[in-house]
Protein backbone atom coordinates (compact mmCIF):
# COMPACT_ATOMS: atom_id res chain seq x y z
CA UNK A 1 0.00 0.00 0.00
CA UNK A 2 1.08 3.13 -0.61
CA UNK A 3 2.39 5.89 1.49
CA UNK A 4 -0.17 8.10 1.33
CA UNK A 5 -1.10 9.40 4.30
CA UNK A 6 0.49 12.56 7.00
CA UNK A 7 1.78 11.81 10.76
CA UNK A 8 0.90 14.20 13.59
CA UNK A 9 3.65 14.18 16.03
CA UNK A 10 1.61 14.73 19.27
CA UNK A 11 4.28 13.77 21.35
CA UNK A 12 3.14 12.38 24.95
CA UNK A 13 0.57 11.33 25.53
CA UNK A 14 -1.06 10.62 28.61
CA UNK A 15 -3.35 7.79 28.64
CA UNK A 16 -6.54 7.60 30.72
CA UNK A 17 -4.64 4.20 32.64
CA UNK A 18 -2.10 7.43 33.68
CA UNK A 19 0.85 5.56 31.52
CA UNK A 20 2.45 7.99 29.09
CA UNK A 21 2.71 6.95 25.14
CA UNK A 22 5.83 8.87 23.86
CA UNK A 23 7.02 10.26 20.63
CA UNK A 24 2.93 9.74 19.95
CA UNK A 25 2.21 9.64 16.44
CA UNK A 26 -1.38 9.75 14.57
CA UNK A 27 -1.53 8.66 11.42
CA UNK A 28 -4.31 10.10 9.29
CA UNK A 29 -5.27 11.01 5.53
CA UNK A 30 -7.15 13.80 4.15
CA UNK A 31 -9.59 14.30 0.94
CA UNK A 32 -10.84 17.51 -0.39
CA UNK A 33 -9.52 20.95 0.43
CA UNK A 34 -10.69 22.93 3.74
CA UNK A 35 -12.54 26.06 2.38
CA UNK A 36 -11.70 29.67 3.48
CA UNK A 37 -14.47 29.44 6.11
CA UNK A 38 -13.44 25.92 7.35
CA UNK A 39 -16.68 24.38 7.58
CA UNK A 40 -16.79 21.81 5.07
CA UNK A 41 -14.91 19.35 7.47
CA UNK A 42 -15.88 15.76 8.13
CA UNK A 43 -14.05 13.36 10.04
CA UNK A 44 -14.62 9.47 9.76
CA UNK A 45 -12.49 7.64 12.57
CA UNK A 46 -11.17 4.13 11.16
CA UNK A 47 -12.76 0.69 12.48
CA UNK A 48 -11.33 -2.73 14.21
CA UNK A 49 -8.19 -3.70 12.72
CA UNK A 50 -8.77 -1.05 9.59
CA UNK A 51 -6.88 1.62 7.86
CA UNK A 52 -7.63 4.53 6.50
CA UNK A 53 -7.43 2.60 3.26
CA UNK A 54 -9.84 0.48 4.31
CA UNK A 55 -12.99 3.53 4.84
CA UNK A 56 -12.13 5.18 1.27
CA UNK A 57 -14.84 2.88 -0.10
CA UNK A 58 -17.93 5.81 1.00
CA UNK A 59 -15.46 8.75 -0.54
CA UNK A 60 -15.59 9.28 -3.40
CA UNK A 61 -16.88 12.04 -7.05
CA UNK A 62 -20.67 11.79 -6.96
CA UNK A 63 -21.07 10.48 -3.10
CA UNK A 64 -22.45 11.90 -0.06
CA UNK A 65 -18.62 12.31 0.74
CA UNK A 66 -17.60 13.90 -2.13
CA UNK A 67 -14.10 15.66 -2.30
CA UNK A 68 -14.98 18.17 -4.27
CA UNK A 69 -17.29 19.77 -1.52
CA UNK A 70 -16.17 18.47 1.97
CA UNK A 71 -12.35 18.69 3.63
CA UNK A 72 -12.29 14.36 4.54
CA UNK A 73 -10.02 13.48 7.42
CA UNK A 74 -9.33 9.89 8.43
CA UNK A 75 -7.63 9.28 11.21
CA UNK A 76 -6.30 6.15 12.38
CA UNK A 77 -7.02 4.73 15.40
CA UNK A 78 -4.13 3.39 17.82
CA UNK A 79 -3.28 0.33 17.69
CA UNK A 80 -3.94 -0.18 13.93
CA UNK A 81 0.21 -0.39 12.78
CA UNK A 82 -0.11 2.96 11.05
CA UNK A 83 -0.40 4.89 14.13
CA UNK A 84 1.91 4.47 17.22
CA UNK A 85 1.14 0.72 17.95
CA UNK A 86 2.58 -2.56 19.53
CA UNK A 87 4.19 -3.26 16.20
CA UNK A 88 5.55 0.05 15.41
CA UNK A 89 6.34 1.13 19.27
CA UNK A 90 10.07 1.65 19.75
CA UNK A 91 11.60 -0.44 23.03
CA UNK A 92 10.38 -0.50 26.11
CA UNK A 93 6.83 0.36 24.90
CA UNK A 94 7.51 -2.13 21.73
CA UNK A 95 4.95 -5.12 21.46
CA UNK A 96 2.98 -6.51 24.65
CA UNK A 97 4.40 -3.53 26.31
CA UNK A 98 2.03 -1.33 24.52
CA UNK A 99 -0.01 0.47 27.19
CA UNK A 100 -3.71 0.25 27.02
CA UNK A 101 -5.71 2.53 25.00
CA UNK A 102 -9.18 3.63 25.07
CA UNK A 103 -11.61 5.16 22.57
CA UNK A 104 -11.22 8.11 25.04
CA UNK A 105 -7.40 8.48 24.60
CA UNK A 106 -8.19 8.39 20.57
CA UNK A 107 -10.94 10.93 20.08
CA UNK A 108 -9.05 13.43 22.44
CA UNK A 109 -6.06 12.72 20.22
CA UNK A 110 -7.66 13.33 17.40
CA UNK A 111 -9.60 16.77 18.37
CA UNK A 112 -5.92 17.77 19.14
CA UNK A 113 -5.07 16.86 15.11
CA UNK A 114 -8.15 18.66 13.93
CA UNK A 115 -8.51 21.68 16.13
CA UNK A 116 -5.08 22.34 17.54
CA UNK A 117 -2.98 21.54 14.40
CA UNK A 118 -5.49 22.04 11.63
CA UNK A 119 -6.67 25.02 13.28
CA UNK A 120 -10.42 23.62 12.50
CA UNK A 121 -13.48 24.91 15.36
CA UNK A 122 -16.39 23.31 13.39
CA UNK A 123 -17.12 19.93 12.28
CA UNK A 124 -20.16 19.41 9.26
CA UNK A 125 -20.19 15.69 9.95
CA UNK A 126 -18.28 12.76 11.52
CA UNK A 127 -19.08 9.33 10.52
CA UNK A 128 -18.06 5.78 11.49
CA UNK A 129 -18.34 2.12 10.88
CA UNK A 130 -18.32 -0.61 13.58
CA UNK A 131 -15.76 0.79 16.18
CA UNK A 132 -15.66 4.38 14.15
CA UNK A 133 -19.31 4.41 15.13
CA UNK A 134 -17.92 4.39 18.83
CA UNK A 135 -15.40 6.81 18.01
CA UNK A 136 -18.46 8.72 16.51
CA UNK A 137 -20.39 8.83 19.54
CA UNK A 138 -17.20 10.11 21.65
CA UNK A 139 -17.09 12.55 19.55
CA UNK A 140 -20.61 13.87 19.91
CA UNK A 141 -20.29 14.21 24.02
CA UNK A 142 -17.15 14.91 24.60
CA UNK A 143 -17.34 18.10 21.70
CA UNK A 144 -20.64 18.97 21.55
CA UNK A 145 -20.27 22.55 20.32
CA UNK A 146 -17.73 21.83 17.95
CA UNK A 147 -19.45 18.61 16.14
CA UNK A 148 -23.07 19.77 14.01
CA UNK A 149 -23.76 16.07 12.97
CA UNK A 150 -22.95 12.66 13.79
CA UNK A 151 -24.01 9.19 11.74
CA UNK A 152 -22.72 6.13 13.97
CA UNK A 153 -23.63 2.94 11.57
CA UNK A 154 -23.03 -0.55 12.66
CA UNK A 155 -21.58 0.55 16.28
CA UNK A 156 -22.41 1.60 19.80
CA UNK A 157 -21.64 4.10 21.91
CA UNK A 158 -20.62 1.75 24.46
CA UNK A 159 -19.30 -2.27 24.57
CA UNK A 160 -22.29 -4.22 25.69
CA UNK A 161 -21.95 -7.51 28.42
CA UNK A 162 -22.60 -9.87 25.13
CA UNK A 163 -20.40 -8.27 22.82
CA UNK A 164 -17.54 -8.25 25.52
CA UNK A 165 -17.99 -11.96 25.69
CA UNK A 166 -17.82 -12.57 21.96
CA UNK A 167 -14.72 -10.70 21.82
CA UNK A 168 -13.58 -12.84 25.22
CA UNK A 169 -13.82 -15.68 22.87
CA UNK A 170 -11.65 -14.01 19.54
CA UNK A 171 -8.78 -13.00 22.37
CA UNK A 172 -8.68 -16.91 24.26
CA UNK A 173 -8.66 -18.20 20.19
CA UNK A 174 -5.67 -15.78 19.36
CA UNK A 175 -3.65 -16.28 22.49
CA UNK A 176 -4.10 -19.95 22.86
CA UNK A 177 -1.44 -20.55 19.92
CA UNK A 178 1.97 -21.76 21.49
CA UNK A 179 3.68 -19.43 19.32
CA UNK A 180 1.98 -16.57 20.84
CA UNK A 181 4.64 -16.46 23.91
CA UNK A 182 2.46 -13.84 26.13
CA UNK A 183 2.82 -11.33 23.01
CA UNK A 184 6.76 -11.77 22.29
CA UNK A 185 6.34 -14.24 19.30
CA UNK A 186 9.34 -14.37 16.74
CA UNK A 187 7.16 -15.63 14.09
CA UNK A 188 3.82 -14.60 13.85
CA UNK A 189 0.80 -16.87 16.00
CA UNK A 190 -0.84 -18.16 12.46
CA UNK A 191 -2.90 -21.21 13.90
CA UNK A 192 -4.10 -18.13 16.42
CA UNK A 193 -5.12 -16.01 13.74
CA UNK A 194 -6.91 -18.43 11.68
CA UNK A 195 -8.53 -19.76 14.78
CA UNK A 196 -9.37 -16.06 15.26
CA UNK A 197 -11.13 -15.78 11.59
CA UNK A 198 -13.00 -18.79 12.38
CA UNK A 199 -14.93 -17.31 15.27
CA UNK A 200 -14.90 -14.00 13.50
CA UNK A 201 -16.76 -15.97 10.58
CA UNK A 202 -19.64 -16.46 12.77
CA UNK A 203 -20.85 -13.29 13.65
CA UNK A 204 -19.78 -11.05 11.18
CA UNK A 205 -22.70 -11.73 8.78
CA UNK A 206 -26.11 -13.00 9.81
CA UNK A 207 -27.54 -16.50 9.87
CA UNK A 208 -29.48 -15.65 6.46
CA UNK A 209 -26.50 -14.59 4.66
CA UNK A 210 -25.85 -18.03 5.14
CA UNK A 211 -28.56 -20.06 4.87
CA UNK A 212 -29.01 -17.81 1.33
CA UNK A 213 -25.33 -18.75 0.16
CA UNK A 214 -24.96 -15.23 -0.43
CA UNK A 215 -21.15 -16.54 0.07
CA UNK A 216 -21.13 -18.40 -3.00
CA UNK A 217 -23.52 -17.31 -4.94
CA UNK A 218 -22.58 -13.16 -4.70
CA UNK A 219 -19.20 -12.97 -3.44
CA UNK A 220 -18.27 -15.79 -5.75
CA UNK A 221 -16.34 -17.94 -3.57
CA UNK A 222 -16.45 -21.88 -4.25
CA UNK A 223 -17.73 -23.86 -1.09
CA UNK A 224 -18.24 -22.79 2.69
CA UNK A 225 -14.71 -24.02 3.50
CA UNK A 226 -13.49 -21.82 0.76
CA UNK A 227 -15.07 -18.20 2.17
CA UNK A 228 -13.41 -19.74 5.46
CA UNK A 229 -10.09 -19.53 4.40
CA UNK A 230 -9.92 -17.61 1.83
CA UNK A 231 -12.01 -14.57 3.02
CA UNK A 232 -11.52 -14.65 7.02
CA UNK A 233 -8.33 -16.37 7.78
CA UNK A 234 -7.05 -14.00 4.48
CA UNK A 235 -8.41 -10.82 6.37
CA UNK A 236 -6.69 -11.63 9.62
CA UNK A 237 -3.65 -13.83 8.67
CA UNK A 238 -1.73 -10.03 7.44
CA UNK A 239 -2.36 -8.55 10.57
CA UNK A 240 -0.22 -8.07 13.65
CA UNK A 241 -1.68 -10.13 16.84
CA UNK A 242 -0.65 -7.78 19.50
CA UNK A 243 -2.20 -4.46 17.25
CA UNK A 244 -5.34 -6.46 17.25
CA UNK A 245 -5.53 -7.62 20.73
CA UNK A 246 -4.55 -3.55 21.45
CA UNK A 247 -7.38 -2.70 19.45
CA UNK A 248 -9.68 -5.38 21.08
CA UNK A 249 -9.06 -4.22 24.23
CA UNK A 250 -9.43 -1.19 23.37
CA UNK A 251 -13.53 -2.44 21.87
CA UNK A 252 -14.19 -3.40 25.30
CA UNK A 253 -13.70 -0.79 26.84
CA UNK A 254 -15.52 1.46 24.91
CA UNK A 255 -17.94 3.47 27.24
CA UNK A 256 -18.69 7.92 25.86
CA UNK A 257 -19.16 7.68 30.02
CA UNK A 258 -16.12 6.02 31.31
CA UNK A 259 -14.09 9.61 31.97
CA UNK A 260 -13.64 12.17 34.18
CA UNK A 261 -16.45 14.63 32.38
CA UNK A 262 -19.43 12.00 32.59
CA UNK A 263 -17.79 9.34 35.15
CA UNK A 264 -20.57 6.83 34.51
CA UNK A 265 -23.49 8.10 33.94
CA UNK A 266 -24.14 6.73 30.36
CA UNK A 267 -27.28 8.21 29.83
CA UNK A 268 -26.39 11.96 31.11
CA UNK A 269 -23.17 11.24 28.07
CA UNK A 270 -25.87 10.31 25.59
CA UNK A 271 -27.68 13.21 26.33
CA UNK A 272 -24.79 15.53 26.12
CA UNK A 273 -25.06 14.78 22.13
CA UNK A 274 -26.66 18.01 20.55
CA UNK A 275 -25.49 17.32 17.06
CA UNK A 276 -28.04 16.15 14.60
CA UNK A 277 -27.64 12.48 14.74
CA UNK A 278 -28.67 9.20 12.43
CA UNK A 279 -27.84 6.35 14.19
CA UNK A 280 -27.82 3.52 11.46
CA UNK A 281 -27.59 -0.34 13.22
CA UNK A 282 -27.95 -3.03 10.36
CA UNK A 283 -30.90 -4.56 11.04
CA UNK A 284 -29.21 -8.08 11.08
CA UNK A 285 -26.31 -7.02 13.43
CA UNK A 286 -24.99 -9.72 15.42
CA UNK A 287 -22.19 -7.26 17.27
CA UNK A 288 -24.79 -4.17 17.37
CA UNK A 289 -28.43 -5.21 17.17
CA UNK A 290 -30.91 -2.63 16.64
CA UNK A 291 -32.77 -2.59 20.51
CA UNK A 292 -29.25 -1.57 21.73
CA UNK A 293 -29.01 1.72 19.57
CA UNK A 294 -32.94 2.19 20.10
CA UNK A 295 -31.99 2.63 23.29
CA UNK A 296 -29.46 4.48 22.77
CA UNK A 297 -31.64 7.07 20.66
CA UNK A 298 -34.18 7.33 23.38
CA UNK A 299 -31.34 9.34 25.66
CA UNK A 300 -29.90 11.32 22.58
CA UNK A 301 -32.27 14.64 22.19
CA UNK A 302 -31.52 15.03 18.45
CA UNK A 303 -31.32 11.61 16.77
CA UNK A 304 -33.09 9.78 14.73
CA UNK A 305 -33.24 5.74 14.35
CA UNK A 306 -32.73 4.19 11.08
CA UNK A 307 -31.73 0.42 10.93
CA UNK A 308 -30.40 -0.62 7.57
CA UNK A 309 -32.40 -3.08 6.11
CA UNK A 310 -29.83 -5.94 5.26
CA UNK A 311 -29.21 -9.26 5.71
CA UNK A 312 -25.48 -9.01 5.52
CA UNK A 313 -25.48 -8.60 9.37
CA UNK A 314 -22.53 -5.97 10.68
CA UNK A 315 -20.93 -6.11 6.94
CA UNK A 316 -24.52 -4.27 5.76
CA UNK A 317 -21.95 -1.26 7.02
CA UNK A 318 -18.38 -2.06 5.30
CA UNK A 319 -15.99 -2.20 4.36
CA UNK A 320 -18.30 -1.87 0.88
CA UNK A 321 -18.96 -5.29 0.90
CA UNK A 322 -22.53 -5.17 -0.80
CA UNK A 323 -23.50 -2.58 -3.19
CA UNK A 324 -26.69 -2.02 -2.63
CA UNK A 325 -26.47 -1.41 1.01
CA UNK A 326 -23.35 1.27 0.31
CA UNK A 327 -26.13 2.87 -1.57
CA UNK A 328 -28.27 2.99 1.66
CA UNK A 329 -25.81 4.28 3.50
CA UNK A 330 -24.83 6.91 1.31
CA UNK A 331 -28.57 8.38 0.30
CA UNK A 332 -28.64 8.84 4.14
CA UNK A 333 -25.59 10.39 4.42
CA UNK A 334 -26.31 12.58 1.78
CA UNK A 335 -29.94 13.37 3.77
CA UNK A 336 -28.15 14.28 6.91
CA UNK A 337 -25.73 16.61 5.37
CA UNK A 338 -28.30 18.80 3.49
CA UNK A 339 -30.34 18.93 6.63
CA UNK A 340 -29.97 22.29 8.20
CA UNK A 341 -28.69 22.02 12.12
Amino acid sequence: MPNDYAIYDAGTVVLQSGAALRDCKLAYKTFGKLNAKKDNVVVYPTWYSGQHYDNEWLVGAGMALDPDKYFIIIPNMLGNGLSSSPSNMPEPYNASRFPQVTPYDNVRLQHRLVHDELGIERVKLVIGWSMGALQTFHWGCLYPEMVERILPFCGSAKCSRHNFVFLEGVKAALTADAAWNNGWYKEKPARGLRAMARVYAGWGFSQTFYREELDLKVLGFSSLEDFLVAFWEGFFLPKDANNLLTMLWTWQNGDISRNEVFKGDFHKALGAIKALAYVMPGQTDLYFPPEDSAIEVKHMPRAKLIPMPSIWGHFAGGPGTNPEDVKFLDRHVQALLDTPV
